[in-house]
């Protein structure tokens, strides 16, 4: 639970499945995680985010770092574990991502799980901070948590 006794619910920022995927993205990501598993967490994943990670590892696949064994046990472990939840997008998901993208922020996936977040009611864990910027400039509900604010306020 968290400090105030509701659990926290999570959609995660493409960058936070990398590691899972063995694909390293550096320290923050997998101390993030590290904390994730610490906290009474329900943590979510978006099939927009595995899209994602596909194209970074279609990048990768021939580099000699990547290791298409643990990429395949990561995706297993996402899709079909028990940490992981995928979040079922609906159409006031796409047409707020749209939005969104119409008001000047041009990422789409961000804009879906962004969008995501403010309709499930869940925190976007993300270190983006042009949709931080854009979602302030916006006046928009500010659901995003970065990993140092998972720390400070768990």
């Amino acid at each position: 639970m968290s400090s105030n006794g509701v659990r926290l619910r999570v959609i995660l920022d493409t960058t936070f499945l990398l590691p899972t995927l063995g694909i390293d993205v550096g320290k923050v990501a997998t101390k993030t995680l590290k904390r994730l598993g610490e906290l009474d967490t329900q943590i979510f994943y978006s099939q927009f985010s595995i899209l994602e990670s596909l194209w970074i590892a279609a990048r990768s696949i021939k580099s000699p770092k990547f290791d298409l064994g643990r990429f395949e046990q990561g995706m297993r472990s996402i899709t079909e574990g028990e940490r992981y939840e995928r979040i079922d997008e609906n159409s006031d998901v796409f047409n707020r991502a749209l939005g969104f993208y119409k008001s000047g922020h041009v990422d789409m996936i961000d804009n879906i799980l962004y969008a995501n977040s403010t309709t499930f009611g869940t925190r976007f864990l993300t270190v983006d901070t042009n949709l931080r910027d854009f979602i302030s400039e916006n006046e928009l509900e500010m659901t995003l948590i970065s990993p140092e604010e998972l720390v400070a306020n768990p």
